[in-house]
């Protein structure tokens, strides 16, 4: 069971993992030297736990403890136990859910692996924020997908904005990053799937007919300012598009995704 520890001071070195969490390039720089990410709330803390992630420690305000105290007994790592105020000195924000976890990273799996027994596929290139990557991965997770690829320079699905909107889809879904951005959707047509991309280019057809009949489905999606690159439209199999109103020629590659895996989901 995790040993709960009460700490009354800011600057406990023992609270580390835990501070400045609104400096994006700190806590890059932090979370990849310790191979460590952080989980806010108690519902994501606890997927995160029982997807399999070994806590190294957890910090909480009291009220917090009996929600997840079943959760604490599966573990040695240390409770930190701090008013709220002090959390949110530490943290640099409001900590409203009450509950954060620190806990380890594990290796990616290869993409073969996380390809294996898959029918429907999220393929993101270069989306870079926080936040439209846990929306993706939280559309795909409730839409019946089966994993995540991304391209190496996609935001990080274990940044903690990433993991709290998404709600901790990102332990549901298999997910990897693509080591050969060149030729990725040709790799992914040689393991079987069709990919559809989606794109404003002018051969796009509607996306019901792009993924009628489709077993295998690699689903593109693109960067939030210039959609996908040439190299990424030209390879993929189909070019699809959602249609609008007139006067509006795209939306969001978050809310896009969760239109795309609502129609791909009913194939």
């Amino acid at each position: 069971m995790a040993e709960l520890v009460t700490v009354t001071d800011p600057d406990d070195p023992r609270l580390a993992d835990y501070r400045d969490l609104r400096d994006v390039q700190l806590r890059r720089h932090l979370e990849a030297e310790h191979g460590l990410f952080l989980a806010e709330g108690e519902k994501v803390v606890r997927r995160a736990v029982e997807g399999g992630h070994a806590p190294r420690s957890f910090l909480m305000a009291p009220r917090w403890l009996d929600g997840l105290a079943d959760v604490l007994a599966t573990t040695g790592a240390p409770c930190y136990v701090v008013d709220e105020a002090l959390a949110e000195q530490v943290t640099g924000f409001h900590v409203h859910r009450g509950a954060l976890a620190s806990l380890e990273r594990r290796p990616l799996p290869g993409v073969a692996d996380v390809l294996d027994g898959a029918r429907s596929v999220l393929v993101l290139e270069d989306i870079v924020d926080h936040t439209n990557v846990g929306a993706v991965f939280r559309s795909g997770a409730a839409l019946g997908f089966d994993a995540v690829l991304l391209s190496p320079r996609c935001a990080d699905p274990l940044y903690r904005r990433a993991v709290k909107v998404g709600m901790g889809a990102v332990f549901a879904l298999p997910w990897t990053r693509l080591p050969d951005w060149y030729d990725a959707l040709p790799q992914l047509g040689a393991a079987g799937f069709t990919t559809v991309a989606l794109t404003l280019a002018d051969d796009a057809v509607d996306i019901t007919d792009a993924v009628a009949g489709v077993d295998r489905l690699a689903l593109v999606l693109g960067t939030e300012g210039h959609g996908l690159s040439e190299r990424w439209q030209s390879a993929a199999d189909r070019r699809a598009v959602i249609p609008m109103a007139a006067g509006i020629d795209s939306l969001n590659v978050a809310a896009a995704s969760a239109v795309a895996c609502y129609v791909a989901a009913r194939r």
